[in-house]
């Protein structure tokens, strides 16, 4: 936590600990910038009640400029009746001290004891009279109170913005200007209790246009919905507790729902709900009225339904919390809709700020920040402001640097002349100088201090990936107004938008009319397909792809230079144009095997000789279009294109569902984060955060195995068949684990009693622990996973249970737990190794082969003669049927369905039956990708393509 402030002629500010630091700025300016501060620390906490004090101030001064002069002139009285009051007192101990004799005889003396009694009680009335006229100026004052603390509640929590994205950095200073300028804009009024309403909503609503314009459409809905709950958790009008519940969510671990339309996930979170007093019968209801609770969860807007029963007369946090058990998928609609009943329609509605308008408020210290994404050029509307207030770089009076290396320099003279002269600047790709940014930082601040008042600056910088390769100086983020300008989404606007890169004068450039402009029309939507596929997370790509409209035009220059060149044969060159657009020019960025083969297979699906032949759906629903001239393309587009939907990309219905899920989730976990550990604190009588912690680690530490004894277990048996020594080396790996834990929690354990200092990897564990989250220290040791700690706990029971049955004797168990091996890979490499002892085959020749069987794991009660049976995957994107035996297009609503057993079993590479299989890769979470464990080739009636665009996938945790 850092902000700035004022107080009298130094500039402090609050760190993330809340402490205030003093910066006594010194006047030479042939100091270096490091030398140019002292700093001093002051153990003083800051809190939004300390900053309204503030504020408050800033109100009164704005509304009521009387009552901080009277304020003021009786600060100046009871300051003057002290000095006088201390002054007779001062010469009446002079007196006193050189009286000789009786004190009786002195008359002088007698004369000044009563002046002084005199003048004593005479300034005590006026003290009384003061602090009554106090007393009334305080309880004027107070009345402001309302918009002060409002406004102190909503700097924190845009300060607080920075744990989301480093980008989002803002000042007290920029903040002040915003503060000032919403009281001057808010509606008059007499009343001052309507007035006060109108300045803290006013307040509100400017804050929010302010911080909203700098953020990314993925975490505004985070940035609304945190300072709606923090303004109602301050209002008293939301029950702590339950929103702790809302974004903590605890699901209790089950394999089993009692209701059919709910997975046992979600029975699981409708179970813990039912704990809480105000939730309590939810289970038994839900149970007893099936039908009404069923029509609730198969509803396309369940946010917009009524709850059965008495369930409707819950208030709307209430509903949130049976909703994110229900649907998680629309929770993102419920927040909304949760925002606009609290705050206003206003709020929810997607508004922004016109630039010409933003530009009102920068100043030649106060920069535009363009924080860039991919496909957008933000300088268009400098320019064109430019143009209207007689600034461009025709005249000279606009100066447009794109940074690299060599350009600093540049860079800089033209910023000093441009301060001068009262020009504008442009600098483009300021991370691409990441070494010169720190003196840029002091550059701007410096020449701005003296510049001409129409010199203004204009920066634009990528963002990090993430928060460790940030780059961005906080002080150039802070004293800059942030903007960011993101793409519209969706097929449409980017099939537009790859059109928009060409013209009638590229259609017609081409000898072959027809060959060229219908494979263009197919490369735009190649490109529009593969960029918005993006947005489906890793089901869409295992790596997000930096895919450009470079890679787009110079495809279409390759496609011209290819179709001349074989303008005598008139043969089209599909192999080579495939490969050169899917291996080179796309896949040129792509670094996973399974994402070239998508990348291959939508070049294969979108261009080949059919389309010429025959008619070609580019997607279900939209015919390739006939040879038309550039606008009708356009046009062809906006009326046959079907609305957007995740089947326009070849996958499942589901996968939207499972998007918005994500989405849901990472702005609840973002949510939880933004909250201090001690904020749902409101009483003493509430259990602190060490006491959570310390009762976390003592029942993780109860629950936790002992050791394996691996030198006993060696003992026991002469074997060392290749599932033995999997066994062996599973039992290590589990050693390790178990004591990292048991250490980490132990000295995390003896940090909270005092009897060792707190480290900073104690903060991270404590901090883990609060937040359900598995450690980094226990993650580096186990495998990934994207579970909640309680699951990752839960599962790793069960894999020290897998591990106690297969030690008893080292017989292999009927069905392998797959999922429980930390490396998978080494025991499906010992199904290979042990059937090629047995049968005398080269090892390099044999592959495994997967038969999906119609059991499920209690079916089986010994393992099979060769191979093994295996369960615990689950299936993405598609479903398994079991009755044809088949892959089959998923349910509605079931996102990973569960697979049967499998048995897995090796055979020589040359007997594998491949016709009519898809390979299906398997990974160990939803985050695919690094996680990649095997591939198995599963039957299907449907060509294997349609899997692959599909996203299909077998997962061995969800």
């Amino acid at each position: 936590m850092k902000a700035c402030i004022l107080i009298g002629d130094k500039e402090c500010e609050y760190n993330k600990n809340f402490q205030l630091i003093l910066h006594t700025k010194l006047a030479n300016p042939h100091f270096p910038p490091e030398l140019q501060a002292e700093t001093t620390l002051i153990n003083f906490t800051v809190t939004p009640q300390g900053l309204g004090d503030q504020l408050l101030g800033q109100v009164v001064s704005s509304e009521r400029p009387d009552l901080e002069s009277l304020k003021m002139e009786l600060t100046m009285q009871q300051n003057h009746f002290k000095i006088e009051l201390k002054k007779f007192e001062d010469d009446l101990l002079s007196h006193l001290s050189a009286a000789d004799g009786s004190f009786g005889s002195d008359n002088s003396l007698v004369e000044q004891l009563e002046n002084t009694k005199h003048m004593a009680t005479h300034i005590q009335s006026k003290v009384v009279e003061a602090r009554e006229n106090e007393t009334k100026i305080n309880e004027a004052r107070e009345l402001y109170r309302p918009a002060a603390e409002r406004a102190a509640l909503l700097f924190f929590i845009i300060n607080d913005l920075s744990k989301i994205n480093p980008m989002y950095q803002y000042s007290l200073k920029g903040f002040n200007l915003v503060f000032n300028k919403a009281m001057e804009h808010a509606q008059w009024d007499e009343d001052v209790r309507t007035r006060v309403r109108t300045l803290t909503e006013a307040i509100t609503y400017s804050v929010f246009l302010y911080t909203s314009q700098g953020l990314f459409e993925r975490d505004k809905l985070t940035f609304l919905s945190h300072t709606a709950f923090q303004i109602l958790l301050s209002q008293g009008l939301i029950d702590p507790q339950e929103f702790e519940f809302l974004l903590h969510f605890p699901v209790q671990t089950t394999n089993f729902s009692a209701v059919s339309f709910l997975s046992p996930h979600s029975w699981g979170a409708i179970k813990t709900i039912s704990t809480m007093e105000e939730f309590s019968g939810l289970d038994k209801d839900m149970e007893n009225s099936a039908k009404r609770w069923k029509k609730i969860v198969e509803s396309s807007c369940p946010e917009n339904e009524k709850l059965p029963l008495d369930w409707k007369n819950k208030s709307s946090l209430q509903k949130l919390i049976i909703l994110r058990a229900l649907r998680p998928d629309r929770l993102t609609y419920a927040v909304k809709k949760f925002v606009e009943e609290s705050m206003g329609t206003k709020y929810a509605e997607s508004n922004r700020l016109e630039f010409e308008k933003l530009f009102e408020d920068s100043t030649p210290s106060t920069s535009m920040f363009f924080i860039l994404s991919p496909g957008m050029d933000p300088l268009r509307d400098v320019e064109i402001l430019g143009l209207k207030l007689g600034f461009s770089i025709e005249r000279g009076t606009l100066h447009n640097v794109s940074l690299g290396q060599g350009q600093e320099e540049v860079a800089e003279r033209v910023l000093r002349n441009a301060s001068k002269q009262g020009h504008w600047v442009i600098l483009q790709n300021v991370h691409l100088v990441v070494r010169w940014l720190p003196s840029l930082d002091a550059l701007l601040e410096t020449i701005a201090a003296d510049g001409h008042p129409s010199y203004r600056v204009f920066i634009t910088a990528e963002p990090a990936q993430n928060p460790k390769q940030h780059v961005i100086p906080r002080g150039m983020l802070e004293n800059a107004i942030k903007i960011t300008n993101e793409p519209p989404s969706g097929m449409n606007p980017s099939l537009h938008t790859a059109l928009n890169n060409f013209s009638q004068d590229t259609l017609d450039m081409c000898s072959r009319e027809q060959e060229f402009n219908s494979m263009l029309f197919s490369l735009c939507f190649f490109h529009a397909c593969i960029t918005e596929r993006r947005k489906f997370g890793s089901q869409g790509w295992n790596h997000n792809y930096p895919f450009s409209t470079g890679d787009l035009t110079i495809s279409a220059h390759i496609l011209y230079n290819y179709l001349e060149g074989n303008s005598k044969s008139m043969q089209v060159p599909w192999e080579d144009l495939r490969y050169l657009f899917g291996e080179i020019m796309y896949g040129g960025h792509i670094t996973d095997v399974w994402d070239r083969r998508l990348c291959k297979t939508y070049l294969q699906e979108f261009i080949n000789p059919n389309m010429f032949e025959a008619e070609l759906f580019l997607c279900p629903g939209f015919l390739a279009p006939p040879v038309l001239d550039y606008a009708g393309y356009h046009v062809y587009v906006d009326e046959n294109l079907p609305p957007e939907n995740p089947v326009l990309y070849g996958l499942h219905p589901n996968a939207e569902l499972e998007c918005l899920t994500a989405t849901s989730e990472n702005m609840f976990r973002s949510l939880w984060e933004l909250q201090h550990q001690d904020s749902f604190r409101r009483d003493e009588a509430t259990e602190s955060t060490d006491e959570k912690i310390m009762a976390i680690i003592e029942d993780i530490l109860e629950k936790l195995p002992e050791e394996y004894n691996v030198s006993e277990m060696m003992g026991k048996t002469t074997e060392r068949s290749p599932y033995v020594l999997v066994c062996f080396q599973e039992c290590e790996r589990m050693n390790l684990l178990v004591a990292e834990i048991k250490k980490s929690l132990s000295e995390l354990d003896a940090g909270l009693k005092g009897e060792l200092s707190i480290s900073s990897s104690m903060e991270r564990l404590q901090s883990a622990l609060f937040n359900d989250f598995v450690p980094d220290s226990w993650t580096r040791l186990a495998y990934p996973s994207t579970k909640t700690l309680a699951e990752w706990l839960n599962d790793l029971m069960t894999s020290c249970h897998e591990l106690d049955c297969w030690t008893q004797d080292f017989v292999l168990p009927a069905v392998v737990w797959l999922s429980g091996f930390f490396n998978p890979q080494s025991f499906l490499t010992a199904v290979l190794q042990s059937i090629a002892r047995k049968n005398q085959w080269p090892l390099d020749k044999m592959t495994l082969t997967v038969d999906v069987t119609k059991k499920m794991k209690e079916d089986f009660g010994h393992p099979p003669r060769e191979g093994a049976y295996i369960h615990g995957l689950f299936m993405e994107g598609a479903r398994w049927d079991i009755e044809s035996s088949i892959i089959s297009e998923a349910f509605l609503g079931d996102l990973t369905p569960a697979m049967p057993v499998l048995y897995v079993r090796a055979v020589p590479a040359e007997e594998q039956e491949l016709r009519n299989t898809f390979e299906c890769p398997v990974y160990r979470t939803k985050q695919r990708g690094s996680t990649y464990v095997w591939a198995f080739h599963l039957r299907t009636k449907e060509p294997p393509p349609h899997w692959v665009v599909a996203g299909v996938a077998l997962l061995l945790s969800v």
